[in-house]
């Protein structure tokens, strides 16, 4: 075996192939080498991020050639490695590490590398994004390196044509993953991804939309997510509009969205306002003439009921909503469109005046554990419609 040569200090280039090569020789899962922990391969992370090993950089400190192929071939080697490893679906944990590492390499790759291999490596992780015999954790760890892929892409103008069309070929695997009886961390991923989509390449979701917006309103009404999943579903359903691009699609979303939120505050706010608040909603929402909606998205407008659990799932709802709304008033879009301020402060001035108080001209049956309940929820509610007119204040700025 040759010599090694001394490096001349900690920041000569030549040794960033040594560097690589040890760690894949040291570190990395191979067919004999099993997955040792968590702990190496943040370790390889680390290693890989600080000392920049897979740039392939070609600056003056890289005065010889021989050093340039070096590097290129140890990071051949390291792509070689990492495909070989997503495609060992019999091991999951080397799959899952595989999957890992490949999306930082997505992210601290070189261009040239980068353009060369994207549409190979969007493949392997799309075969375990949707197929139906991976594990839930190797499922998440391919949308979380999808999602830096096309990141990544997005960062090159002259590729957008391309990443239209690769991205396309995403969603209704990404949709089925949303609409699946799975965990959190799947459906969270799944909504992280799709929200990407629709930033960077809207128009990919074009010919998707109305499937995007049942299978984004199926989940979010489905009674079954955390705060954090609504969250990110919500920040799906205001970004939607973008993949059209149009005002009207910007105005009818803004439209569902505060019928929703009027209705769902109709029956949480029961006995604790004035019982014309919801006509007076429908009358700055719905052109003079035709009738409100019975339901959107599969839900009733208006329905009653004193059942404590879905009281607090509507209140979670809401709050997600109002966020919605909030997003949409803030995210840049492709044409001007005209803010329905006065819906949007009239949502704002209905949330912010109850208190918790009965007014004088509420029924007297009001439950006094109801009342109690509503108050323990209103510190929330009053938060997010403050958020809002942060934001509706932002949006008229612009």
């Amino acid at each position: 075996m040759a010599n090694l040569e001394n490096i001349k200090d900690m920041y000569d280039v030549a040794m960033k192939p040594r560097m690589l090569r040890t760690l894949m020789k040291e570190d990395l899962p191979n067919e004999k080498r099993p997955f040792t922990s968590m702990l190496a391969l943040s370790r390889i992370v680390s290693t890989v991020k600080t000392h920049d090993l897979l740039s392939e950089s070609e600056s003056q400190s890289l005065p010889d050639s021989k050093h340039i192929q070096r590097w290129k071939s140890a990071v051949d080697d390291w792509a070689d490695r990492l495909l070989t490893l997503v495609s060992n679906s019999s091991m999951p944990d080397k799959c899952w590490a595989g999957i890992c590492l490949l999306g930082v390499t997505c992210q601290q790759c070189s261009a040239d590398r980068f353009l060369a291999s994207y549409a190979v490596w969007l493949d392997k992780l799309l075969v375990h994004a949707q197929s139906s015999v991976d594990s839930q954790f190797v499922k998440v760890a391919s949308c979380t390196s999808i999602l830096e892929l096309i990141r990544r892409l997005a960062e090159f103008p002259n590729a957008k044509k391309d990443g239209n069309s690769h991205t396309a070929r995403l969603l209704q695997p990404v949709l089925k993953l949303l609409q699946e009886d799975s965990s959190e961390a799947l459906w969270e991923a799944a909504a992280h991804l799709l929200c990407a989509v629709m930033t960077l390449f809207p128009a990919s979701l074009h010919r998707h939309y109305d499937n995007a917006e049942a299978a984004i309103a199926s989940k979010f009404f489905s009674g079954k997510c955390s705060d954090n999943v609504l969250k990110t579903i919500a920040r799906c359903l205001a970004l939607l509009p973008k993949s059209r691009g149009d005002e009207d699609s910007w105005h009818l979303m803004m439209g569902k969205i505060l019928l929703i939120v009027n209705g769902y505050l109709t029956e949480i706010f029961h006995g604790l306002e004035e019982e014309v608040k919801w006509n007076e909603a429908v009358r700055m929402l719905v052109p003079p003439g035709e009738v409100p909606p019975h339901s959107l998205w599969g839900q009733k407008l208006l329905e009653e009921t004193s059942d404590e659990e879905r009281k607090r799932n509507k209140i979670s709802i809401v709050s997600m909503l109002m966020l919605s709304c909030s997003t949409m008033l803030t995210t840049s879009y492709p044409v001007q469109v005209t803010i329905p301020v006065r819906s949007l402060l009239a949502l704002v001035e209905r949330v912010l005046m109850v208190d918790g108080s009965l007014p004088k001209a509420t029924s007297p049956f009001v439950i006094a554990t109801e009342q109690e309940f509503v108050c323990s929820e209103l510190p929330i509610l009053h938060l997010y419609s403050l958020e809002l007119l942060i934001s509706i204040i932002k949006g008229m700025r612009r």
